[in-house]
């Protein structure tokens, strides 16, 4: 058995030297090169684009504009988005084709011999606008006679979600506990290694290919083929090495643009490859965020601790496009109420469009948006009640056969108890800790003793596994058999799974190990290649491990099966698809949203300076539910790694957007923690509950790790100094204003 054990990863060795093969890194002698050119505008009306200039550059080879798109549109969730904005792409789609609506927005492709000429001919486009309103943020979008960014859709407010579950009549009157905040949420930049870079061209078979890095080749296969209207088998799609992901890449960067341009210089007599890569610049102008919102809400309990009622209005800023904010939405909206028992509620959630950088898929995918209210919510009651904060979640928390917010039974395998229990003893949560050292917010500075004040603070989650509301959610795997024996010798997996960092490459190859009864050794597997691999699924919501596994253990009984008929190699190919999910009812009745939960607590030990508002995060007990650990030291790199990511999200990362424009779009300005700002020690408790539709057992659990963290931190900090912080990220600014208010700087 593999299974359990700690297998080394394939691609360790190629990542650690240099060696791995990323997107910027695939090459052709003859390679052209093509500047993807921003429109630059938050809100403008293109009136024209003159290419005389850019034709006249030494190098110059075509320009691919929104008249060579055939179906103008694309998006991942529902067409709102032009491929490229120009006064003559409208074509058939329904979205106005001469509109910017983000300074991100494409409005040509320029091909060159190099790149140095494809930029130069780049900025000698001529290119004529007509300002727009601008449409900063929900407020502006939600005003009475706002300009709208789509008019198209009637309402700036475009999507909608409700709850309605029993009665709030008379709970604030009886209730012991009443606690009301209002809580701001930031962007988020994914700040992945490698910034987006591809390349293009048409294979032996004739079909465009474009490799790439991303979170799903079928996608980005349909979404091609959809807006050039081609037939899905016309294209191809590979993933070399992938430099992280995070949801980032779920959406579209270069696929069409690319794909577009090849098939363009084919139709010349043109069949070089075309390639191009992003500075960091364009990279975090260029692709989605982290969702910025607000949300309101208000919980009762009685004098022991129950919740009584939970209402809430949340508004999420979508941007110019929605991306996959729907789904998002829909995350924030059920996680908003927490994994708690509630009786009485009432949530609305609306996605709001502006004239800002999209906001999109996002590690935890509007989860540790909720949870950071609801866990903050559970705090800020146990204060009011004198309870300690894990006693009051011990009195409220789901149990097997409960249902959930909307009103039907939760998925089996809910073990969102067992982790606040190990959570709370990993971290001796009964004990007092030992006095920190003195923060020194410099290094050449000595810490002050007597103004370092330190505290703790707890929060847990949950989280879907696999996608969710009504999508068709499959995963397909094949096994292929081959020796000379009576038992097969080898295997070979074949599948499309994203290798985004996160090491599913090599807990798939265990699970195939296991499946079909062979040494790791013997294993074998292609990957991320829509030409010979079947369709996975996205590298996101936690699914992979349970989707993948289940779909491995289904083609490996197939493969088993043609071996013993006689097939040499014998082939099994299976299709997974787990138990259906609906839609959230529009009127906020019952609905099955999920299939499968992951569950998450954690605790935090921080230290702060009174006096710079510098914080540091001494130790994290992160306890989570993995249901079976395929292999336990990925699971320690993903939590640990999760923590890192969420800290940046809470205490250093602060993305300036104002007025549509993203301000500060470099790393210099921009701050990722680094290896001096991370939590000091990050013990991550492994919880192995066995779910019972998972692949041997096993659950995902890769955003889970993330999702309490800015709660806890929050709780902490109140803690240690009696300030509660209802927005971050806690840069030492924001940090000791807060204190200042509250008589403390």
């Amino acid at each position: 058995m593999t299974i359990g054990r700690s297998v080394p990863r394939a691609d360790g060795p190629a990542k650690t030297t240099g060696a791995a093969q990323y997107p910027a890194d695939v090459a052709a002698d003859d390679a052209l090169h093509a500047v993807i050119v921003f429109s630059g505008q938050p809100h403008a009306r293109m009136v024209s684009m003159d290419a005389t200039a850019a034709r006249a550059v030494d190098g110059f080879i075509e320009i691919v504009t929104a008249a060579d798109i055939p179906l103008n549109e694309y998006g991942l969730t529902m067409f709102d988005q032009p491929v490229l904005v120009g006064v003559d792409g409208t074509g058939r789609s329904a979205v106005p084709s001469d509109v910017s609506r983000w300074e991100g927005d494409h409005i040509a492709v320029v091909v060159a011999e190099s790149a140095a000429a494809a930029q130069q001919a780049a900025e000698a486009l001529d290119v004529r606008w007509e300002p727009l309103p601008i449409v900063p943020d929900t407020a502006a979008a939600l005003a009475p006679g706002a300009t709208l960014v789509h008019p198209e859709t009637g309402e700036n407010a475009y999507v909608t979600q409700r709850v309605r579950k029993g009665s709030l009549e008379g709970v604030w009157e009886r209730a012991a506990a009443v606690v009301e905040a209002t809580y701001t949420v930031p962007h988020q930049e994914h700040a992945y290694l490698q910034p987006e870079a591809a390349m293009a061209y048409l294979d032996e078979e004739g079909r465009v290919t474009v490799e790439i890095a991303g979170q799903w080749t079928h996608e980005d296969q349909e979404q091609i083929a959809h807006a050039l209207e081609i037939e899905p088998d016309r294209v191809r799609v590979i993933y070399p090495a992938i430099g992280g992901a995070f949801g980032g890449r779920e959406d579209m960067s270069m696929q069409i643009v690319l794909a577009a341009a090849a098939l363009k210089l084919d139709g010349r007599g043109i069949r070089r490859p075309v390639r191009s890569r992003w500075s960091r610049e364009e990279s975090i102008i260029g692709h989605h965020k982290r969702h910025r919102g607000t949300i309101h809400t208000r919980w009762a309990t009685d004098a022991e601790g129950h919740i009584l009622g939970v209402e809430a209005d949340a508004v999420l800023d979508a941007g110019a496009y929605n991306y996959t904010t729907n789904k998002v939405l829909g995350n924030l909206h059920l996680t908003v109420a927490g994994p708690y028992r509630i009786p009485n509620a009432r949530i609305d959630s609306r996605a709001v469009y502006t004239t800002t950088v999209p906001g999109g898929a996002f590690r935890g995918f509007g989860g540790p948006q909720g949870a950071f209210v609801a866990e903050s919510q559970m705090n800020k009651l146990a204060e009011q009640l004198g309870m300690d904060p894990v006693e009051i979640r011990r009195r409220n928390l789901w149990r097997e056969g409960d249902d959930g917010p909307t009103q039907t039974m939760l998925p089996p395998g809910v073990s969102i108890r067992q982790v606040v229990e190990a959570a709370a003893d990993g971290a001796s949560w009964s004990a007092n800790p030992d006095p920190p050292e003195p923060v020194r917010p410099f290094r050449t500075l000595g810490g002050e003793p007597t103004r370092t004040r330190s505290g703790r603070g707890f929060a847990c989650a949950f989280k879907n596994i696999g996608f969710s509301f009504g999508f068709p959610e499959r995963c397909e795997a094949e096994v292929v058999l081959d020796g000379d024996g009576a038992e097969p010798d080898t295997a070979t997996l074949y599948h499309s799974a994203a290798e985004v960092g996160q090491g599913a490459h090599a807990a798939l190859t265990q699970m195939t190990a296991d499946a079909v009864g062979l040494p790791i050794e013997r294993i074998d597997a292609v990957f991320s290649d829509t030409a010979v691999t079947g369709d996975s699924g996205s590298a996101s919501a936690s699914r992979m491990t349970f989707m993948a596994g289940n779909a491995i253990l289904g083609a490996a009984e197939e493969a088993r099966k043609a071996w013993l008929d006689g097939a040499r190699p014998a082939r099994g190919r299976f299709r997974y698809v787990p138990p259906p999910t609906e839609l959230l009812d529009p009127d906020g009745g019952p609905s099955v949203p999920n299939f499968c939960y992951g569950y998450v607590a954690q605790a935090v030990d921080l230290s702060i300076d009174l006096d710079t508002g510098h914080l540091r995060v001494d130790r994290v007990v992160s306890a989570v539910d993995v249901g079976r650990a395929v292999n336990p030291l990925l699971i320690v790199g993903q939590s640990e790694g999760a923590v890192v990511q969420a800290h940046g999200y809470v205490v250093t990362e602060n993305l300036v957007v104002r007025d549509g424009r993203t301000l500060n779009p470099r790393l210099s300005q921009y701050l990722i923690p680094g290896i001096g700002d991370i939590p000091r020690s990050v013990d991550t408790v492994i919880v192995e509950s066995n779910d019972p539709q998972g692949p041997f057992g096993a659950r995902g659990m890769a955003e889970m790790p993330y999702m309490p963290y800015a709660p806890a931190v929050m709780a902490a900090v109140h803690d240690a100094t009696g300030v509660w912080f209802d927005e971050f990220p806690l840069t030492p600014d924001r940090v000791v204003a807060g204190l200042q208010a509250a008589g403390l700087g």
